[in-house]
């Protein structure tokens, strides 16, 4: 069987980064598509704007969810030489899984395809053994959670926000939010790089375990994450910002609901509340999720007729097949990737 080489390590480390890099474009329609629609910034300003704030959040709230992902995979389990091979099909799954749904437009999320792209490669690699499944029930339990966090906080804030402004002019209304508004973005595109930059990082380190690059002594239950590993995280992911992902700015921006300027100041705030919480807890949510429920939590508060329940629909259904299409994919390219290296 092959052994991994360092170049075959290095060529992992750059998928990872590449998966970063489309989680960036994939997801930056969470981070813009609010201050987008509303006309606070051009697209163009948005993108570098939420880019900025993705990289700075590099020094704020610690690594605790990456420690979670690196624990998904069971690496007293594993073969350590086989470790490569999973962390690759579980990226190559998760790569496939965000560029279908990119390409329908649907605001799906990386970080659950990354999840089931693990675990459907650890299955294949060693079973159920391979999984710590109490991890797993975390991410499950958070991913139905989230949305509901999001939905209800966005709601109260936005009728909270409506009950203080009441009595304020609309235009003068409309100036105030249209500033706080850069406000809540910066707190929206900061959470985002908090929690979803961390998963990259979560992936890196276990294999850099698999190679021996923290010694024999270190416990692979409490794995460190060196600060350049941290720096190319937060570098990927803000150059994928910077990329865009236009498809999914439609769907997000003008899709679920009509927003203004104090309706995105609502959905922005309400969602970076709910992930900065998740963060610094050590809980890998969905920033996609969060983000499409808040905006969907606002709409509510004008009316059920308010939120288009067929583009929501269509949302909920991709959200729910994530992890399971991920994970298949997963599943399939180990087994794909091992049959290939039994025969080098």
């Amino acid at each position: 069987m092959y052994i991994p080489s360092v170049d075959f390590i290095a060529l992992i480390i750059f998928i990872a980064l590449l998966f970063d890099f489309t989680n960036g474009f994939h997801d930056a329609a969470n981070s813009v598509s609010t201050i987008i629609s509303t006309k606070v910034l051009s697209p163009q300003k948005a993108i570098a704007f939420a880019a900025f704030f993705n990289f700075v959040a590099a020094f704020g709230f610690g690594v605790a969810v990456a420690s979670t992902i690196s624990k998904i995979i069971n690496l007293g389990i594993v073969d350590t030489n086989i470790v490569p091979f999973v962390i690759l099909a579980a990226l190559l799954g998760a790569i496939c899984w965000n560029l279908i749904t990119w390409y329908s437009g649907l605001p799906t999320s990386s970080s659950h395809a990354l999840i089931g792209g693990l675990a459907g490669a650890g299955l294949s690699a060693g079973g159920l053994a391979a999984i710590k499944i109490a991890t797993v029930n975390l991410v499950v339990l958070f991913m139905v959670l989230s949305p509901i966090i999001g939905f209800i906080m966005a709601f109260f804030v936005m009728a909270l926000v409506v009950r203080i402004s009441r009595g304020i002019q609309r235009m003068t209304a409309e100036r105030y939010f249209r500033s706080l508004q850069l406000l809540s973005a910066a707190a929206y595109s900061f959470s985002h790089g908090t929690n979803d930059a961390q998963k990259t990082m979560g992936i890196i380190t276990p294999l850099l375990f698999s190679i021996g690059y923290f010694g024999a002594t270190v416990d692979p239950n409490h794995l460190p994450v060196p600060l350049w590993v941290i720096l190319a995280a937060h570098g990927a992911i803000a150059l994928g910002t910077l990329s865009g992902g236009w498809r999914i700015v439609r769907t997000m921006g003008f899709g679920i609901t009509r927003l203004r300027p104090v309706d995105g100041f609502a959905a922005e705030t309400a969602g970076s509340a709910t992930i900065i919480g998740a963060s610094m807890a050590g809980i890998p949510v969905s920033t996609t999720h969060v983000i499409s429920s808040s905006i969907m939590g606002v709409g509510a508060t004008q009316g059920a007729g308010q939120v288009r329940w067929n583009v929501a629909r269509r949302i909920v259904w991709a959200w729910i097949l994530t992890i399971p299409a991920s994970a298949i994919m997963g599943f399939l390219f180990f087994s794909g990737i091992l049959y290939c290296a039994n025969l080098v």
